[in-house]
């Protein structure tokens, strides 16, 4: 595409004040793809990117960014629960929702993670995973060998889509995201029936839930979550927000763990605690009762429980029923 075929997705989004617009769906898509497919100035993508965060996302316009995105995914197998992991993570210690995915995983709910943890302040989840022997995918044959084996899998970014990855990896220029972290977040690569995710701003959920009625996804939990990621903070009262087709948008009340109080201070990683928790080892009152709360918002997403109360008996049981995860690092 021409430079000055591409201006003019520039000019509609930064004319001023009143005259500026959102792009359309096919809009975006077409401005998407040219830029996925390296066809555009480098200038004109930055430019592209901060107009759009400037003007505020839009579910249309995201809605056609996420279809250019998908159409360059490589295959993969089904499961039943996508889980992106893309928050910075600056108040947490370890991804704990990690341990709730493997648990659900070992269940027979299989559950494909993707993600980065370039910006993040915390435990990356390949590093989490390595205290247990565990790595991540290395491509999408990889994810499959995974997801049979233990049923899960986490496939960083950078192996799911190269294209993304370096334009998430512009924020180190622009000190800003973009609206690709919401694409990320939302690309569903595998076309799960469910996703389950985690905001840090709850401006952005309706956006998430606009974006899942328009693709026609089945069922799509999204909550503010700790750190940005889909994972419950036990002690403070959330709602979850479920997209279902068939039944529209809903709210699900979830209330604070009892007898959990708030947290005050930062915590400093601890990679040996976070295996120690898996295997028994360790039993930190939050940890345990954050892990068995972000299995409870798994369930809700998928729709095996209604009901916030029945879902977190569910977890415990799921919890306590975990196994050793068959121990295998990748070579270089």
């Amino acid at each position: 595409m021409p430079p000055e075929d591409f201006s003019r997705f520039i000019a509609a989004l930064g004319r001023g004040p009143g005259r500026s617009r959102a792009l359309t769906r096919d809009e975006a898509r077409e401005a998407f793809t040219a830029i996925l497919a390296g066809a555009i100035d480098p200038h004109q993508v930055g430019a592209f990117l901060m107009l759009l965060r400037y003007r505020g996302e839009d579910a249309a316009e995201v809605t056609g960014l996420v279809e250019a995105a998908r159409a360059r995914l490589p295959s993969l197998p089904s499961v039943a629960l996508d889980w992106p992991s893309y928050g910075a993570g600056r108040t947490r210690s370890a991804p704990w929702f990690l341990l709730a995915a493997l648990a659900l995983g070992q269940a027979g709910i299989r559950v494909l993670m993707h993600g980065s943890n370039t910006f993040g302040a915390a435990m990356p989840v390949a590093a989490a995973l390595a205290t247990l022997g565990l790595a991540p995918a290395r491509d999408a044959d990889d994810a499959a060998r995974t997801l049979d084996r233990i049923g899960f899998a986490y496939l960083p970014i950078a192996q799911l889509s190269p294209e993304i990855a370096h334009l998430l990896e512009l924020r180190r220029l622009f000190g800003l995201r973009s609206p690709v972290n919401t694409v990320a977040r939302l690309l569903d690569p595998a076309g799960a029936p469910a996703g389950v995710g985690g905001v840090f701003h709850p401006g952005y959920i309706d956006v998430h839930l606009g974006v899942a009625q328009l693709l026609g996804r089945p069922r799509l939990l999204v909550l503010k979550g700790g750190g940005g990621e889909a994972e419950r903070v036990p002690s403070k009262p959330a709602t979850a927000h479920l997209w279902a087709m068939g039944v529209g948008r809903t709210e699900i009340a979830l209330p604070p763990i009892a007898g959990m109080a708030p947290r005050h201070g930062d915590i400093a990683a601890e990679p040996d605690r976070f295996a120690k928790v898996w295997r028994g080892d360790a039993a930190p009152e939050r940890e345990l009762a954050t892990i068995q709360a972000t299995i409870a918002l798994a369930l809700l997403a998928v729709g095996r429980m209604v009901e916030a109360e029945a879902a977190y008996n569910a977890a415990t049981r799921i919890w306590a029923a975990r196994r050793p995860v068959p121990r295998r690092l990748h070579q270089p």
